[in-house]
């Protein structure tokens, strides 16, 4: 007797699993909600409700430091995302695409920060950036330097993961016909090869974004007394409790965070629907020249 076949994801209807998924969903995201409802909490205790309020939004804007310190998280996430994607992508397309002597020993040490724990990460860039005496009194924001390129450090590897996987479905007769056509390499690289990496590169910009703004191991052995970032702000404010003004500067930078990540899922809607065009077979997968 014939086995009946299941229907695709016929598993998700089933009662365990969805009480596993929504139990999941609860532990993921209650923390996040009670923080945001208890950021209008008209109290300084925070573990009892006694009203709304929007002062304590007041508070954090109005604290200089705090704020400080959050412009000083931007920055060195916009910037140091910046600089991942470019290394990133150009590290994925090298790895892809190309055969050459050392290829296993670069992947291995380009996925090596990675697993690395962050504790020894932060130690030997503070061992490096004190071995070259990097220079501590520079003016804003060029004191946030070594922190950028200690977040580009870590983020531009998952850049190039994810970049790279995308390349992977990638049909190189695209290339082929643009060469074929007039097109230059460069000009091929840029109008063909780039467009399909698009979303690859929203992916891991996001990614290299929200892994900057989180960091707080590495950014706290390589931070100097006037380049505190907000993981560090806040760490210091909860020395004496969790106030309404934490929860309110917290649920700030969440908005921004859904902000980037709403605008990352349009472009990268937007561009997939644009490069439906190009897409013309399955390709070899490999794409290292011979």
């Amino acid at each position: 007797m014939k086995k009946r076949l299941r229907e695709p994801f016929s598993y998700t209807r089933r009662p365990g699993f969805v009480i596993f998924f929504g139990l999941t969903l609860v532990f993921l995201y209650l923390p996040i909600l009670v923080l945001v409802v208890f950021s209008f909490n008209d109290s300084r205790r925070n573990i009892v409700w006694r009203g709304f309020t929007w002062d304590y939004y007041g508070k954090a804007v109005g604290d200089g430091d705090l704020m400080r310190s959050f412009a000083n998280s931007i920055i060195i996430a916009l910037t140091s995302t910046a600089i991942s994607l470019a290394l990133g992508a150009l590290l994925a397309v090298l790895l892809w695409r190309f055969r050459f002597a050392g290829k296993s020993l670069l992947e291995a040490l380009s996925a090596l920060p990675i697993v690395m724990p962050e504790v020894c990460v932060g130690i030997s860039l503070l061992v490096f950036f004190s071995a070259i005496g990097w220079p501590t009194d520079l003016p804003w924001p060029l004191n946030l330097g070594n922190i950028i390129l200690a977040h580009v450090t870590f983020t531009f590897p998952f850049v190039m993961l994810v970049v790279r996987a995308r390349l992977v479905g990638f049909n190189l007769e695209l290339e082929q016909a643009a060469r074929d056509l007039g097109a230059s390499g460069a000009q091929a690289f840029r109008h063909v090869l780039i467009p399909y990496m698009r979303p690859g590169l929203v992916a891991g910009g996001l990614l290299a974004v929200t892994l900057s703004l989180d960091d707080f191991v590495i950014t706290f052995f390589t931070a100097g007394p006037e380049s505190s970032t907000f993981p560090i702000k806040i760490y210091s404010l909860l020395k004496r409790g969790v106030s309404p003004d934490i929860n309110a500067a917290s649920t700030m930078l969440i908005a921004v965070t859904l902000v980037l990540a709403s605008l990352g899922v349009f472009f990268q809607a937007r561009a997939s629907r644009r490069e439906a065009p190009l897409r013309g077979g399955d390709g070899d997968g490999d794409g290292d020249d011979k």
